[in-house]
């Protein structure tokens, strides 16, 4: 979610299709999983999401959360809360001269090392639109960012909304030198439907999936600093506004803009 200048495409054997030739059917190694922690988001229309899995990160936060981003995050229910039909609601705001969203972690609540970390998401569309499911590792009080570690499972930039990204950021490869792959749809787009966003993580490798679908494995021999992820990670959620990823909003860009997520699910390695 740090921002990124530029992109990073490395050549590798799981190739980034964005051209019009039909995807090859992957042949992957069967790995066995355990559910281990999840939220569906089943309850009323207008609650918020359940205290005991999430807490929020509120304001906005130093310089824009380090990204000159442009919202201010709040709790209120116009931004977070359950819409009563299994999913949460995250919303971006247009409000006066300002915006307003939600950001939402389970940092001091849950944490997992390694294992399977998926998100059922439908993006929200439009110029200035940061749409992100991404871990911190649960160090980041004591080492503090990058060293602490970042991994984007899904971040969008809203003017391309048939491309997302996943990306590692850590000491000496983060901000602009992070390493990151887009993977592209050929004839859809994120915003129109749900998509389940992926991680498989060990103490390897990071592979990145799209509807199981494995676009990008990161390993520790291409990181060009320390391989941080190591460690327990927490969970975020949330919905920017602006920023040097994405560039700012326009007149066009429709308000509010909703991420919608269906479910989110950690399964460790049996």
């Amino acid at each position: 979610m740090k921002h990124i200048n530029k992109i990073t495409l490395m050549a590798i054997a799981v190739t980034v299709f964005v051209s019009c030739e039909v995807e090859p059917v992957q042949t992957l190694p069967k790995r066995n999983f355990e559910l281990v922690w999840s939220d569906e988001f089943e309850g009323d229309s207008g609650i918020a999401p359940n205290a005991e899995k999430w807490t929020y990160d509120l304001g906005t936060g130093q310089n824009g959360w380090g990204n000159n981003e442009l919202q201010t995050y709040t709790n209120n229910a116009q931004n977070v809360s359950l819409d009563g039909k299994g999913n949460l609601l995250i919303t971006a705001r247009k409000t006066g001269s300002g915006y307003t969203s939600a950001r939402i972690k389970t940092q001091g609540i849950f944490t997992q090392q390694y294992g399977k970390i998926e998100a059922r998401i439908k993006t929200p569309t439009g110029a200035g639109m940061w749409p992100a499911f991404w871990m911190l590792g649960n160090n980041i009080t004591s080492v503090s960012w990058p060293q602490c570690g970042e991994i984007d499972i899904m971040e969008q930039k809203g003017k391309f909304s048939n491309i997302t990204y996943g990306t590692i950021h850590g000491p000496g490869y983060s901000g602009g030198e992070a390493i990151s792959t887009p993977y592209a749809l050929q004839n859809s787009r994120f915003d129109t439907d749900f998509y389940v966003y992926a991680v498989e993580w060990n103490e390897s490798q990071i592979d990145f999936f799209v509807n199981g679908y494995l676009y990008r494995r990161i390993t520790p021999s291409e990181v060009k600093g320390e391989w941080v992820f190591n460690q327990p990670f927490f969970m975020i959620l949330n919905v920017a506004v602006g920023g040097n990823f994405g560039g700012p909003p326009n007149d066009n860009t429709p308000f509010p803009g909703t991420m919608s997520i269906d479910y989110v699910r950690v399964y460790k390695f049996k």
